[in-house]
C-alpha cells in the first residue's frame, strides 16, 4: 500500500479566501492542496459583474476568479474537486476524508467553505425553484428576457443583481423587507437610479403560487399588514422571483468540532486561527462584521501567514526539512478546474473564435491525447449551422488528434445544429453539444475531448463498474452559456457516456431551443432530463447523477 502523502497545508474551498490562501502559501513554498467541493471561486462566479475590488474599476465575478485561480496554479498549487465529509483534527497530523472515500493528511489546515445562498421560506419558494424562483442572475437572467422581475433582499447582492437583471427584464422591482437598503448608498444607486428598477421597502414576500410555472406573488407590507397580489402580465407565461437576502454557513460537518456562534460562523482570532491549533478559517465561513471579497481575500492570506509559522516550527521540532520539494508538488488535474476565461469566449463572435491565449491554454491539455477523434457536426442550413461549422473548424485545427467533418443532419436527428464526438472506430461516443459550446461550455467540450481521446477524468473503480453496468439511456443537460454550474453537469453526465455506449449527453444550448424550455417548463440552468423523468434543476454531482440514472430505471 503506498504511504499517505502529508501535505504542509489543506485549504478546504476555492473562493477568493481559499485562493488568496493558496496564493500565499504557494509562494511561501509550502506543498498545498486545495480541495473544493463544488465550483472555484465560490459565490463570486454568481456575480454579474464586480465594482468595488481594489485597482479594478468593473470585471465579470468568474473572470476575477479565473484571475486569481491561475495565479494560485502557477505557484504549483493543486486544486482538487472533493466534498470533505469528516474531519479529524486531533493530534499534529490532520485528517480529512472526502465523499470520494479519499483521505487527505496535513499538518494544517485552513476552512474557507463560504456560505451558502439562503433560502428566505415563503410557501412555494421551494415547490417553484426552476419554475420562477432563482438564486443565480447570471446563470438564469437570460432566460426571463423580456418578462417582470422581482429582486428579493437588500444587501449588496441585491441592488447589484436588481441592476444587472434589467438588462433582460421588460421591469425589475426590489422587495426590501427592511426601511432602505443595508448596502452603501453607491451601491444602492445603480438599482434605485435605474429607470427600469423600482424598489418596494417595508416589503416581504407572503407566498407565491402557480400551475407549471409561477404566476402569482403575494407581497405584504410589514408596517400597515396591507397585502398586494401580483399576477402574471397578459401574454406572460410566468415572471422571475431571484433571492438575495444573505447567507448560511458551510459548517455542518464542523459542529462540535470547532467552536461556531449562535449563528453557525465560526469563530477565529486575529489571526485567523479557530480553537484548534493548526486549524485556522477565513472568509464568508468566520464570525466578522463584512463578508466582501477583498475581506475574504485578505483573511486568506492572514491565515496563510498564520498557518506558514506554525508548520515551520512544527517542522522545525521534528526535525523535518524546511521547504518542500516543490518539483513533486501534484499539478492541477484536466478537468477539475480551469484557467479558461470564459467570458471572452463567450463574447459576441468576431474573427477568430478563440482568443489567442485560450489556444495556449488548451494545447497543453490536448498534448495529452493519444487517440484521435472526428468532430462531427450535423448541419441544418442556418446561420447558428454556420457559425458552428466556423467554430468547430478552428477548434479542430487546435492538435493533430482532432478531424472536422460537416454534413446535413438526417431527418430523424433532434435539436440542430449539432456537434458529436466520433471514436477513432468510428463510433458514436454519445458525447452531443446542440448549439455552439463556447462560454463556460468550452470547458465541457475540451473534457468531452479529453475523456473520448485522452485518458480521461480519474474516477473510483466501484464508479466506472456502476457506471458501464447502466442500461442505454438519454440524458439531455439544458444549459445557458453565462452558467457556471453547467459545465460540471454536462462533463459529468459526458464521462458517463465516455464509459457506456448505451448512454448518450446531449448539451442543449437551451437560448437556441425555446420549445424544449416551454414543454420541459425550463426556467432555470442546468436542467437535466434523464429520459422523460421531471427535470433535476440545480448542479449535481457525478454520484447523484448516476443514482438519478439507476432510480430511472428501477420504475
Amino acid at each position: 500500500m503506498a504511504e499517505q502523502h502529508l501535505y504542509d497545508l489543506i485549504v478546504v474551498g476555492a473562493g477568493p479566501a481559499g485562493l488568496s490562501a493558496g496564493l500565499y502559501a504557494g509562494r511561501a513554498t509550502l506543498d498545498t492542496l486545495i480541495i473544493e467541493g463544488d465550483t472555484v471561486g465560490g459565490q463570486v462566479t454568481t456575480t454579474s459583474v464586480v465594482y468595488n475590488y481594489p485597482a479594478v474599476e468593473k470585471i465579470d465575478g468568474t473572470q476575477l476568479m479565473n484571475q486569481m485561480q491561475k495565479q494560485v496554479t502557477d505557484f504549483g498549487v493543486a486544486i482538487k474537486h472533493d466534498k470533505i465529509q469528516a474531519f479529524d483534527l486531533d493530534g499534529e497530523i490532520k485528517k480529512l476524508t472526502g465523499k470520494s472515500g479519499q483521505e487527505y493528511h496535513a499538518r494544517s489546515v485552513i476552512i474557507a467553505t463560504g456560505a451558502n445562498p439562503r433560502k428566505v421560506g415563503f410557501p412555494g419558494e421551494n415547490e417553484f425553484r426552476g419554475r420562477g424562483i432563482a438564486y443565480c442572475s447570471t446563470c438564469d437572467g437570460e432566460l426571463f428576457t423580456g418578462l417582470q422581475v422581482f429582486v428579493v433582499g437588500g444587501g449588496y447582492a441585491a441592488a447589484e443583481e436588481a441592476d444587472y437583471l434589467s438588462r433582460f427584464a421588460k421591469h425589475v422591482t426590489v422587495i426590501v423587507r427592511g426601511d432602505r437598503f443595508k448596502c452603501p448608498v453607491l451601491t444602492a444607486k445603480r438599482a434605485i437610479d435605474n429607470p427600469k428598477v423600482s424598489v418596494e421597502y417595508n416589503t416581504e414576500v407572503k407566498k407565491v403560487d402557480g400551475d407549471d410555472y409561477l404566476t402569482t406573488a403575494t407581497f405584504i407590507n410589514n408596517k400597515t399588514g396591507k397585502e398586494t397580489v401580483y399576477h402574471v402580465d397578459d401574454g406572460d407565461q410566468t415572471f422571475g422571483m431571484f433571492i438575495y437576502v444573505g447567507t448560511q454557513p458551510a459548517t455542518k460537518s464542523l459542529t462540535g468540532i470547532l467552536d461556531l456562534d449562535d449563528r453557525g460562523y465560526i469563530k477565529t482570532d486575529e489571526d485567523g486561527q479557530t480553537n484548534i491549533k493548526g486549524i485556522y478559517a477565513a472568509g464568508d465561513v468566520i464570525h466578522k462584521n463584512l463578508r466582501q471579497i477583498v475581506t475574504a481575500a485578505s483573511d486568506g492570506a492572514v491565515a496563510a501567514t498564520a498557518a506558514e509559522r506554525y508548520i515551520m516550527l512544527q517542522k522545525e521540532r521534528q526535525g523535518v526539512p524546511i521547504h518542500a520539494d516543490t518539483d513533486k508538488q501534484p499539478t492541477q488535474p484536466v478537468g477539475q478546474t480551469s484557467n479558461l476565461d470564459q467570458q471572452e469566449v463567450a463574447a459576441p463572435h468576431e474573427g477568430n473564435w478563440l482568443p489567442a491565449e485560450i489556444d495556449q491554454q488548451l494545447k497543453p491539455i490536448f498534448a495529452r491525447l493519444t487517440k484521435d477523434v472526428q468532430l462531427q457536426v450535423l448541419t441544418n442550413g442556418t446561420q447558428l449551422s454556420d457559425q458552428l461549422v466556423s467554430f468547430v473548424n478552428e477548434f479542430a485545427a487546435l492538435d493533430k488528434h482532432l478531424h472536422f467533418e460537416s454534413k446535413p443532419a438526417p431527418a430523424d436527428i433532434q435539436y440542430l445544429p449539432q456537434l458529436r464526438l466520433i471514436d477513432a472506430a468510428g463510433n458514436d461516443t454519445g458525447l452531443h453539444y446542440a448549439g455552439i459550446p463556447t462560454g463556460h461550455e468550452l470547458n465541457s467540450l475540451v473534457l468531452g475531448v479529453y475523456n473520448v481521446a485522452g485518458p480521461g477524468q480519474t474516477i473510483a473503480p466501484d464508479m466506472v463498474e456502476r457506471i458501464k453496468q447502466l442500461p442505454a439511456t438519454n440524458i439531455r443537460i439544458g444549459v445557458s452559456l453565462t452558467c457556471h454550474f453547467c459545465p460540471d453537469v454536462v462533463a459529468a453526465c459526458q464521462r458517463m457516456a465516455s464509459l457506456n455506449p448505451g448512454i448518450t449527453a446531449t448539451m442543449i444550448d437551451l437560448q437556441h431551443f425555446p420549445d424544449l424550455r416551454k414543454e420541459k417548463k425550463i426556467m432555470s440552468v442546468p436542467a437535466t432530463m434523464i429520459g422523460d423523468d421531471p427535470v433535476i434543476f440545480g448542479s449535481q454531482s457525478l454520484d447523484e447523477l448516476v443514482a438519478a440514472v439507476e432510480k430511472h430505471h428501477q420504475k
